[in-house]
């Protein structure tokens, strides 16, 4: 371990968050009583509501907190609260926006009313949003009042936090955001805290994620439905068409077989098989498509993912040619490749590949772009040395997320300047976007220390 930081020793802030872990659940807590699901129209107060709550927070500790939205976009909160003159400035990001919960009985406990439960690797609460991402701003919350506890008041580095409305629908008005309010969010390092640790008990910091293109595809074979016993075998319906051109998009071994992608190598890391399908779901018997190292797969391969089908339901389907038939396709675009060259390669593909002169149409939905980050630095370097004593000795691992995050390219174009570090509060089986989201409150505990001791070392830069 380091010796003591400027603002109390690793001991003294590791004491500090412990005593602090009571009320800081309680806060968070209240935050996932709020549904603030931002893609539900009905439930805009409730973002509006959560918002609110969110600044209210940080006007507690002394920062001074407004919210903010661009373009009709959901409320955001910027907060700030001054260190020492001269010192770094730190912007630590979270979303107070949530996945809607979908299917209530899938759940084990009401979606947005916080229960704890035992599991394996200790207590885990359960909620909407306890981990994605309201666990972030907790975070942030219990950082700045380490130093309060500590008896300074004042945090080591002057600190912004910004606080998104709206990263689960896609983040559309954040451009928006970060150039009328660039000087306010301007920073010497960004902390983004909506990642993940590669495993319980082991640390990690994100440095690079996927990107992801989003198409509709229709195919359609005929004017309108006919009988399927007088004209099939001579024409071709929509759902037979669809299904040998999607089939056309993978390979033997269920890889990419779009040309034009791009590839690369990934960390040195193992993933062993048997906790891969613990953490996978996948069921007995079942195997892994595509080719090369595991993580590679999934971190820096390309992977197309067919999210939905419109086509006649099994139940009360008739003896019909169908004339049209669509699916959506989800297709994650490796860190060095573009939105741009991806939409391009796959659009080309399937027009090349629509099987018996059947009309194609391709709708672009959304795009994000990749991340790479330069994982090197001082910031960095204090960031390694902040989660090795926060987990007791074990260093973090350099990883990436098979997943997509479009607004950190957000950040590293608008402040170039910046070191920006991806990290956060989930761990592998944490659920996020699924039913029964969990925050293990041990490793959230870390997490909270491990950021205290970011922005103390980071006040000796």
């Amino acid at each position: 371990m380091s010796d003591a930081t400027q603002a109390g020793t690793t001991e003294q802030i590791k004491a500090a968050v412990a005593d602090l872990m009571p009320a800081l659940r309680g806060d968070l807590e209240d935050l996932v009583r709020i549904e603030s699901v931002s893609a539900d129209p009905a439930r805009a107060a409730e973002v509006q509501r959560s918002a609110e709550a969110v600044a209210a927070l940080f006007e507690a500790e002394g920062c001074t907190a407004r919210i903010v939205s661009a373009d009709g976009g959901a409320p955001a909160v910027i907060a700030h609260k001054a260190g020492p003159a001269g010192a770094p400035t730190v912007l630590l990001y979270a979303h107070h926006d949530v996945q809607p919960e979908n299917d209530h009985a899938d759940w084990d406990s009401p979606p947005f009313e916080p229960s704890e439960r035992d599991t394996p690797h200790g207590p885990r609460l359960y909620a909407r949003g306890a981990a994605d991402d309201k666990a972030g701003i907790a975070a942030h919350l219990g950082a700045l009042r380490v130093f309060g506890a500590l008896g300074g008041g004042e945090p080591p580095v002057n600190v912004t936090m910004f606080i998104e409305g709206e990263e689960e629908v896609g983040s559309d008005t954040l451009p928006a955001l970060l150039a009328e309010h660039q000087e306010s969010l301007r920073a010497d390092v960004i902390v983004i805290a909506d990642s993940g640790n590669w495993d319980v008990g082991e640390p990690a910091l994100t440095t690079s994620l996927r990107g992801l293109v989003r198409v509709d595809v229709e195919v359609r074979t005929l004017t309108h439905a006919v009988h399927s016993g007088m004209w099939g075998g001579l024409v071709p319906d929509a759902i037979m068409a669809l299904v040998r051109l999607l089939d056309t998009l993978y390979d033997a071994d269920g890889g990419i077989a779009i040309e034009g992608l791009h590839r690369g190598p990934a960390a040195d890391v193992a993933y062993p098989e048997d906790r891969l399908r613990a953490e996978s779901g996948a069921a007995p018997g079942v195997e892994w498509v595509g080719q090369g190292p595991v993580v590679e797969r999934l971190w820096t391969q390309p992977a197309l993912t067919i999210t939905g089908l419109d086509a006649p339901k099994v139940d009360g389907a008739s003896n019909t040619l169908t004339p049209s038939a669509r699916a959506k396709l989800s297709l994650r675009i490796a860190p060095g490749d573009t939105a741009a060259n991806a939409l391009a390669c796959l659009t080309r593909h399937l027009e090349a590949k629509v099987p018996w002169g059947a009309q194609l149409t391709v709708t672009h939905v959304d795009s994000g772009e990749p991340t790479q980050i330069d994982a090197t630095g001082p910031a960095y370097d204090a960031a390694r040395e902040a989660f090795t004593e926060a987990w007791d000795g074990t260093a973090p691992v350099d990883m990436g997320v098979g997943g997509s995050i479009p607004f950190i390219a957000e950040f590293l174009e608008a402040f170039p300047e910046a070191s920006v570090l991806v990290t956060g509060v989930e761990d592998p089986d944490t659920r996020a976007h699924g039913a029964n989201e969990g925050l293990l409150l041990e490793e959230f505990e870390r997490v909270v220390v491990a950021e205290a001791l970011l922005l103390a070392k980071l006040g000796r830069l």
